[in-house]
């Protein structure tokens, strides 16, 4: 197993977890730098003198990490501080005890998505779900419960669906994710991951008022054009904005994982 690793924690995620690992992390010989504003999550990890690289914190900041780990050849450990832990959760980690995460006994191959050159641990959405993301980024609501989520998911319906092209077949999309590797899903709610190596993307596909109703395609590769010229996305619950046609693909096994064990 590596012995040096450089560890990028997000102090500001979850329950303020992460100054225990840190000191945690440091008497494992583990560097961490504790994220400040401006900070450049994906330059840390290109520019660190490591043999593994890590994260802890959203989901957003794991698949940053991760991408980085890929590029450089090197294997990645999450570190399950973060709100949600969706990737942490479907890895098979004690999300209860994150700094058993440090403690490496085995590597993993996982998959990981692609829209373009962009990576997704978890998945991509497009539509409804991407403006709820975007509204609660720019209104507060992570921390505002239930009353502005609500207000929120109201002023995303206001929003005409999206027309989407995908592999030839056109939808009137509310929603549209894709997720790497299977999930049990239903409204706004994401279950767990089975498995993480199936090397297979599911694309789902809501249209209509009725999001309790969705259809489920699987594959390696899809393209979706549309009308418009500009996506609502979030990729790992991160906002972004897509260019049609997207592309998106999945990289078997792509990404080397430490974990404390084999989970099962």
């Amino acid at each position: 197993m590596p012995e040096r690793g450089f560890l990028i924690l997000n102090p500001r995620s979850g329950e303020g977890k992460g100054a225990d690992v840190a000191a945690q992390a440091r008497k494992r010989g583990i560097v961490t730098h504790l994220l400040q504003h401006g900070d450049d999550v994906q330059e840390l990890a290109r520019d660190a003198d490591a043999d593994a690289l890590g994260a802890g914190g959203g989901d957003g900041t794991l698949g940053a990490v991760a991408a980085v780990a890929i590029k450089r050849g090197l294997p990645f450990f999450c570190v399950p501080v973060g709100t949600r832990n969706h990737f942490a959760r479907d890895l098979g980690l004690d999300v209860d005890d994150p700094v058993a995460a440090l403690d490496w006994s085995a590597e993993r191959r996982i998959d990981v998505g692609r829209a373009g050159d962009r990576l997704f641990l978890n998945n991509l959405a497009m539509g409804l779900y991407a403006g709820l993301v975007k509204e609660r980024e720019g209104h507060g609501t992570r921390r505002r419960g239930m009353l502005a989520t609500t207000r929120a998911l109201l002023r995303s319906l206001r929003h005409r669906p999206d027309r989407l092209t995908i592999d030839g077949r056109t939808f009137r999309a509310r929603i549209a994710m894709a997720s790497n590797n299977y999930y049990e899903l239903s409204v706004f709610n994401l279950g767990r991951r089975e498995r993480l190596d199936a090397g297979r993307l599911t694309l789902y596909i809501a249209e209509g008022l009725l999001l309790g109703r969705w259809e489920a395609l699987s594959g390696e590769r899809f393209v979706i054009e549309a009308r418009s010229k500009r996506l609502r996305a979030a990729f790992d619950g991160e906002p972004a904005v897509l260019e049609p046609p997207v592309e998106l693909t999945i990289d078997p096994g792509a990404l080397r994982v430490l974990v404390p064990s084999e989970p099962g």
